[in-house]
């Protein structure tokens, strides 16, 4: 029998997850008891576990390994009959989906802090996903959370480490835990979607592509896909190595931390195509040769490209996206009459969606994409649909999106984030806007600026019939123009304020505006509705995607 103790604790109050999962810096991690606390709340807000598969992995930032071991040994103290954890404790965000839902497991703690730094000093990260593979619904993290403010004991087996560098079957206490290659269910996963005979034959004509794996966890993925499945050649993936800290960097691929990939797809020998994702392997960056594609935009011309694929021929069913992103896959469903639900921003609010057959493609303006094959966004999904498309159309980044503009119109459309900011500063301008909304419909600005509605954006699931409030202010306006304000969840220092802003040009419009340029107006209307300046103290972003 298992040595299973039952180990007395003192409660943190600090463990509410965010929208991505409980996620803090290091040194807290590193706490005395506070993950065995936040991994045993978990277990005690859940029901019929006993002798079920628990799926765990993580991105392998610093403190990864450490962590797994204690969550394996809690998961066998409470009577879970197995684990299945990735070679060397490796799993990106999308393939944990995918496994749970292969193999049918109960649950599995995704242990990622996303696209956020990693090292000693950098950021950490816990998620429970359930067993449709999706994170785990606010009825269950808020259960977790309650239950982190009272635990007073963790149920623990006493046993070895267990070796995660070893594939196949192991033991602790009565718990079999299975070692798997964290790669081979996804890669047979894309197989079944994409044509890559298709895409074999485009590599082999000469097309050259740039994946970099930004020191995070698609590396393996890239690897083994695009250049000994596909045929890419050697170097196509670069910083394709999983690091503790990701080689010193910022995971996160946008047009700051990936700028050495932007300027290599704008310099005259730059390859046809580029493409990034981050720690966890669940964002993606686009970028054709001259041809920067936004995230909003990426996500439009995949649902309206998404039938050139084997695994999406037959069509599909509609299309979500969150609140703050743009409106061009609106676009694309009133064109095609297709189901278009916005949502409040989080992947746990597309799974229900999903699951009911609602929809097929959903995506996220940060760089988050993916379809119903899993209940996660998946980065390297995402590039693996756009090279099914160039392969296909036989057409270049530029030429996909300009003609997709001529179809469909233009959303110009940018980020403003405002990182680290003063909490109490951040909610203050919140609650100070707020109150505001009332008074702003039908007001004019600039001239030609009336505003159409004004309302802090609550979602009405309508799968479940659960309401989610307070999930960031819109103010719309009578030409389909959209400021966005959003406190984001994925920090852990301070508060993070994303500003959104959007302007609509029709399919006979001009699409060949600077971004910033276009949408000038609109920010600074921002600022004198918020004072984000005056009350920040901040006279720029501090990043502009």
């Amino acid at each position: 029998m298992a040595n299973i103790k039952s180990i007395k604790t003192t409660p943190y109050q600090d463990q509410k997850p965010g929208t991505s999962g409980l996620r803090k810096r290091v040194p807290v991690f590193q706490q005395p008891n506070y993950v065995e606390n936040f991994v045993q709340s978990i277990f005690d807000s859940l029901e019929g576990f006993e002798g079920q598969t628990l799926v765990i992995g993580g991105d392998g930032r610093y403190y990864n390994d450490v962590a797994i071991q204690k969550a394996i040994k809690i998961a066998a103290g409470n009577g879970f009959g197995k684990v299945m954890v990735g070679r060397d404790g490796l799993l990106s965000t999308p393939a944990a989906s995918h496994i749970i839902r292969h193999y049918k497991a109960f649950g599995g703690l995704v242990l990622s802090a996303s696209h956020n730094p990693g090292g000693p000093d950098g950021d950490f990260g816990i998620k429970y996903n359930i067993g449709n593979g999706g994170p785990a619904p606010e009825k269950i993290t808020d259960a977790a959370f309650a239950r982190t403010k009272v635990i007073d004991s963790y149920k623990m087996v006493e046993a070895p480490d267990v070796a995660l560098g070893h594939i196949g079957t192991q033991r602790v206490g009565d718990m079999v835990v299975e070692v798997i290659d964290p790669v081979a269910d996804y890669a047979a996963l894309m197989e079944t979607l994409f044509d890559f005979t298709a895409i074999r034959a485009l590599f082999a004509s000469g097309f050259r592509m740039r994946f970099d794996a930004m020191h995070a966890i698609t590396g393996p993925y890239a690897h083994r896909i695009l250049e000994e499945m596909l045929g890419a050649p050697e170097g196509t993936v670069i910083n394709g190595t999983p690091s503790q800290d990701f080689g010193g960097g910022h995971p996160d691929p946008n047009l700051v931390y990936a700028k050495d990939l932007y300027d290599l797809l704008m310099s005259p020998d730059g390859p046809d195509f580029g493409a990034a994702s981050d720690g966890d392997g669940d964002r993606n960056l686009i970028i054709g040769k001259n041809r920067f594609v936004t995230p909003s935009d990426s996500l439009a011309i995949l649902a309206a490209n998404a039938a050139l694929a084997p695994g999406y021929a037959t069509g599909i069913a509609g299309i979500a996206r969150s609140m703050p992103t743009s409106a061009a896959a609106d676009k694309v469903a009133e064109k095609r009459g297709l189901e278009m639900h916005e949502t409040p921003t989080g992947w746990k609010f597309f799974g229900n969606l999903l699951d009911a057959g609602r929809v097929t493609i959903c995506g996220e303006e940060s760089a988050g994409t993916g379809s119903n094959h899993v209940r996660e966004k998946d980065g390297l999904w995402a590039v693996l649909l756009w090279l099914n498309i160039l392969a296909a159309r036989k057409q270049s980044v530029d030429e996909i999106v300009r003609d997709h503009w001529q179809t469909y119109g233009r959303n110009y459309y940018t980020r403003h984030d405002y990182e680290e900011v003063d909490a109490a500063v951040a909610n203050t301008l919140m609650d100070d806007l707020r109150a505001k909304l009332p008074g702003l419909v039908g007001q004019s600005f600039d001239d030609d600026l009336t505003v159409a509605y004004a309302d802090d954006f609550t979602y009405h699931d309508p799968v479940d019939g659960s309401t989610s409030s307070k999930q960031g202010i819109r103010i719309g306006f009578t030409d389909g123009s959209r400021i966005v304000f959003r406190l984001s969840g994925t920090g852990t220092v301070g508060a993070t304020l994303r500003l959104y802003l959007e302007r609509y040009e029709a399919a006979d419009g001009r699409h060949d505006l600077d971004t910033q340029t276009a949408l000038e107006p609109l920010v600074g209307l921002a600022d004198r509705l918020a004072g984000i300046r005056e009350r920040t103290g901040r006279q720029s972003p501090s990043v502009i995607t």
